[in-house]
């Protein structure tokens, strides 16, 4: 078999697909490099995803998954066993789909505070140990006893079965974009080109490289752990699925 030239990132087109067939492209003691791949490395406040590598016989653990000078690295915990070539890629599902119904969940939050006060979610982090948080700069200051009111608002809209796609667009077409997108544009480098669009219907829709269920009805029940003050018109929330 003759070696693909270009890495593909699965998981970007479907992140349903919990397996693939691959290429181990390259091998440096306990990183391995694939010609495409379905996990997912650290990045956008999502964690990595875990799982195995299989070729014949073997099978490795991977650990952890990062971007280093532009290729997606699978750390392993032992390579010894891997050769160059063909081989199989399979995620840790549970680990992933709990990430994506996160990843849905602060979309959402997000969405909802931009549509109703014009509030930009400056960062997102989602935590291994089953709770995440967003950060959110309001123009003026908002009453404490709102976000009490704001967690029944947001499971509203998750029980709304909201539809999420994806679309992938030029730079400069979504910089035209009306909203809080332009304002993420802006940050980014001016070297990427083609930006990741992640919509819920009807909601919102932001430039994003993470994993998202298809509906919102998928995220289910959450609650809020702890809004606490972040700066000048600053919110940290604290979130928790349920289940």
């Amino acid at each position: 078999m003759e070696e693909p030239k270009m890495e593909k990132e699965i998981f970007l087109e479907n992140s349903y697909q919990t397996s693939c067939k691959t290429f181990i492209k390259e091998i440096n003691e306990n990183k391995v490099i694939l010609n495409q791949t379905v996990f997912y490395p650290t990045g956008g406040g999502q964690p990595f995803d875990t799982g195995v590598i299989k070729q014949g016989d073997h099978e490795v653990e991977v650990v952890k998954v990062k971007r280093e000078q532009g290729e997606i690295v699978h750390y392993v915990q032992n390579a010894e066993n891997l050769t160059l070539g063909e081989a199989t890629a399979h995620i840790d599902w549970d680990r992933r789909y709990r990430f994506m119904r996160y990843h849905t969940l602060l979309h959402v939050i997000a969405g909802h505070l931009y549509n109703k006060f014009g509030a930009l979610a400056t960062s997102n982090e989602i935590y291994e140990d089953n709770r995440a948080r967003i950060d959110i700069k309001f123009e003026e200051e908002i009453p404490e006893d709102y976000f009490t009111v704001m967690e029944k608002e947001i499971q509203d809209i998750i029980e709304e079965n909201h539809l999420i796609s994806t679309r992938s667009l030029p730079r400069e077409e979504v910089e035209k974009i009306p909203g809080s997108i332009k304002t993420v544009i802006n940050l980014l480098p001016k070297s990427i080109q083609t930006i990741r669009l992640v919509e819920i219907s009807e909601l919102d829709e932001q430039a994003c490289g993470g994993t998202h269920v298809k509906s919102t009805n998928e995220i289910g029940s959450f609650s809020f752990t702890k809004v606490k003050n972040k700066g000048k018109n600053g919110k940290r929330i604290e979130v928790i699925l349920k289940d």
